[in-house]
């Protein structure tokens, strides 16, 4: 079969720990191979649970400054399992409009009933709060028994910073239980890592619920809820994700764990602090580039993942052909994703690219969009 070897600009390998885990995680890996099986063939309820899950669980639970945790084998599911076990009926979930579609699929999934705000806009929340509160539920006009309100440290087709802080006042304010689904922002965000608590300055017993994945950032895989002991112990005996599914692997496990010691700074020296240094750099890097030639970008600076508007559904493919001719791997997204006429190209930066890397993609990029008419900065043509 014909390959071609690509700079792969589609990935969110934020750290670079799938690029390099030999040589930052491999002894502990590999020795957890020889000690544990690759497979548990058991969900955690039955024979699933191994000392490297507690420790991981433990290990989690530190970093974000919460009572205990719950680790799944797919991030995924971690949402689409953990929302129905918390939300039922005379529940109410208010969503982000822009949420991922594993946050839409838990809440539709539910018992409950659910309610869209304006995306990342702390005052359509509290419109929609105001007004769910104040009429009740549909028909009985009772009070909700618990209202939800779901939203993403950085919206992964967006590139934007979670507005955390203001939404968390409101949340406060009218009692609300906040659902916070760090899978971009853990371990990518804040000066030490942890996540848009730490990079908003929000304290993490703001948050009710934190949610994240081990895919992004640690260079394994699965997901974890993160919160009150009472919280997590009720989720181990109802949460589906926990109970009926199949148990992450400890070789995969211990993968994360040397992974959170490293950004930690426990391994490594200073390792951890590096990586998260050349991931905001590398990202601000590409952004301020990308803009500079005139293309249409969004979200924040300091946020890992980049949006550029092609707009026109036809330049999707065109675009990605271009690319991989060049040797860049990118990722396009068109309808449903988004909207027909908001079609991108959504780059990932990551710690493990080079300045070198970024700067000869920026050239080709640079060259593909002259061709393709996409300067929409510089020229409502392109």
């Amino acid at each position: 079969m014909e390959t071609t070897r690509c700079l792969n600009l589609g990935s969110y390998n934020y750290l670079g720990f799938a690029d390099d885990w030999k040589d930052t995680c491999g002894g502990d890996v590999l020795e957890a191979l020889e000690k544990w099986p690759v497979g548990l063939a058991s969900a955690r309820m039955d024979m699933g649970t191994t000392a490297l899950h507690t420790e991981l669980e433990a290990l989690v639970a530190k970093f974000l400054g919460k009572e205990d945790c719950l680790v799944y084998n797919m991030g995924f599911a971690t949402n689409a399992t953990t929302i129905p076990a918390l939300a039922g009926a005379g529940d109410l979930i208010i969503s982000d409009a822009l949420n991922h579609t594993s946050i839409v699929n838990g809440a539709r999934s539910s018992a409950a009933k659910t309610r869209v705000f304006a995306h990342n806009c702390e005052k359509s929340l509290e419109k929609v709060l105001r007004e769910a509160i104040s009429m009740g539920q549909p028909r009985t006009r009772r009070p909700w028994n618990k209202i939800f309100v779901a939203v993403e440290g950085i919206y992964s087709m967006e590139g934007e910073i979670c507005n955390l802080k203001a939404i968390v006042e409101v949340c406060k304010k009218y009692k609300a239980y906040l659902y916070l689904d760090e899978a971009h922002s853990i371990g990518a965000m804040g000066k030490t890592g942890r996540g848009i608590t730490e990079y908003c300055g929000v304290d993490t017993k703001d948050v009710n619920i934190m949610m994240g994945t081990f895919t992004k950032s640690f260079g394994g895989m699965g997901g974890y809820i993160a919160a009150d002991k009472s919280v997590i112990d009720y989720l181990r005996i109802s949460c589906s994700g926990s109970m009926y599914h199949n148990a992450m692997s400890p070789v995969v496990c211990q993968q994360v764990i040397t992974a959170f010691q490293i950004i930690m700074g426990d391994k490594c020296g200073k390792v951890g602090k590096e990586k998260l240094d050349d991931l905001r750099n590398n990202s601000n890097y590409f952004r301020r580039e990308l803009e500079k030639m005139g293309l249409h970008t969004y979200g924040d600076y300091d946020s890992p993942i980049i949006p550029v508007l092609l707009y026109n559904p036809t330049k999707i493919l065109a675009f990605s052909r271009e690319c991989y001719k060049r040797g860049l791997a990118v990722v396009v997204v068109g309808f449903p994703a988004t909207s027909v006429v908001l079609s991108r190209s959504r780059f990932c930066v990551s710690a493990g690219h080079t300045r070198a890397d970024l700067e000869a993609a920026v050239k080709d990029i640079a060259e593909i969009a002259k061709m393709l008419k996409l300067r929409y900065a510089k020229s409502s043509f392109g």
